[in-house]
């Protein structure tokens, strides 16, 4: 194990050496997007997949893409017998204790804005790098539609969204491999749009809808809430936000299982693993607080917060603790990602892996199983009150909520 001071303070995050791989100091994999910001924790520097938006209505993408990776496979395509850098499907079902060929019999679908042209052939070689079962159109395991479920006319193509494709269909792949996937693309980043395609997901039979993008909180957003994300018995899950301390929506509607990050790394305990609140500085880090417009869930029982109180779970999220993702629309192929994009699809697929949602909100799931999770209790992103908001706690905290999967039980009604 490999350990990096933090730029934000003294805390050390450790860099898990996979197999030959680790996270290093390199070139640039490719451009930014135009408008997306950077950041860097030590050796260890990202950009934003997506433009940060600040207009009310319009979302932007939860993903960062690591910039500094040296990798020891082929860039492009598969290689035998290696590991790319980043945690791969292995990691990850032994840090949070899940089954190795889970989610049968389920459908999961992941909303996001614009087309990623090499969606299906980047899928099919991050499955067949990792020995994971194909998932392709032509078998019916995989389908990619617009906002009205056409095959054909599909949204213009957008690289930094194809990022956010990429890492959440990738996510997904990972830890429930034997669920079909749906991918529906909005025509706009609007969330109207992006509405519009949680509808159409659920219609097209997902009982799990990742949603890995967030904007300012608005008035509008209870409309929303009844417009777009009120399905009883589906679990919709939504990323916190990559900002540190403050809330977005839809992450904040009541109707959803919002989704904090961690830092991940290897430890020599008996889970094998430790973990603490994701913070790159205080701007930079797991979204939480309060939701100003958003009632609170009736299963939702926090005194800091008057209304909807963001998040629910978490999982990791930390660039500097990323995920392997295969991406040739935006990228050169292997790359690493974090942010809370990261979390949103994986959450989603743990619930698909405990099988078909039985409460009408799944969130609730998790607060009648708290002790089957993996309380984080160390790190913040910055100071507030009440502390918990931003600070993990014993129990329930704002950046981690109730904790990490650790198996299937808080998932399963």
């Amino acid at each position: 194990m490999r350990t990096i001071p933090n730029s934000r303070s003294s805390r050390r995050v450790a860099l898990p050496l996979l197999g030959s791989t680790a996270l290093a100091v390199a070139g640039l994999l490719g451009a930014a997007p135009a408008g997306a910001a950077t950041a860097q924790s030590s050796h260890t520097s990202w950009v934003r997949s997506c433009a940060v938006i600040h207009t009310a209505g319009q979302m932007a993408c939860n993903a960062l893409r690591v910039t500094s990776t040296t990798e020891h496979v082929n860039a492009l395509g598969i290689t035998p017998d290696a590991t790319p850098s980043g945690f791969g499907p292995s990691s990850l079902l032994s840090a949070y204790n899940l089954p190795a060929n889970g989610g049968a019999g389920q459908t999961v679908a992941i909303v996001d804005a614009y087309n990623d042209p090499n969606a299906a052939s980047d899928m099919a070689v991050y499955r067949s790098q990792y020995g994971l079962p194909a998932c392709t159109v032509a078998s019916g395991c995989f389908k990619q539609v617009s906002q009205t479920g056409s095959t054909t006319s599909l949204p213009s193509n957008n690289s930094g969204w194809a990022g956010e494709i990429s890492l959440d269909l990738d996510m997904v792949s990972a830890i429930a491999p034997n669920a079909k996937i749906i991918l529906v693309e909005a025509s706009s980043a609007s969330m109207a749009n992006l509405g519009k395609s949680v509808n159409e997901a659920v219609a097209l039979g997902a009982k799990f809808v990742s949603n890995s993008y967030g904007g300012s909180e608005s008035s509008s957003d209870t409309s929303y809430d009844s417009s777009y994300f009120n399905h009883p018995g589906v679990a919709i899950t939504v990323s916190s936000g990559d900002s540190g301390y403050g809330v977005e929506y839809p992450a904040a509607s009541k109707y959803v299982t919002a989704v904090g990050g961690t830092s991940l790394k290897t430890a020599s305990n008996s889970r094998g693993w430790t973990e603490s609140v994701w913070s790159t500085s205080s701007t930079e880090g797991a979204g939480s607080g309060c939701s100003k417009y958003d009632a609170k869930p009736t299963w939702q029982t926090d005194t800091g917060c008057s209304k909807r109180t963001v998040a629910d779970v978490s999982a990791v999220a930390d660039p500097a603790t990323g995920v392997a993702v295969y991406e040739t629309y935006g990228a050169s192929g292997w790359v690493v990602y974090g942010g809370t994009s990261v979390a949103s699809p994986l959450i989603a697929a743990v619930f698909a892996d405990a099988g078909t949602p039985s409460a009408s909100y799944p969130a609730a799931d998790l607060y009648a199983h708290t002790s089957s999770l993996n309380d984080v209790t160390t790190g913040s992103t910055t100071s507030c009150s009440p502390a918990y908001l931003c600070t993990a706690e014993t129990g329930y905290d704002g950046p981690t909520g109730l904790g990490t999967p650790n198996g299937l039980t808080a998932f399963t009604g």
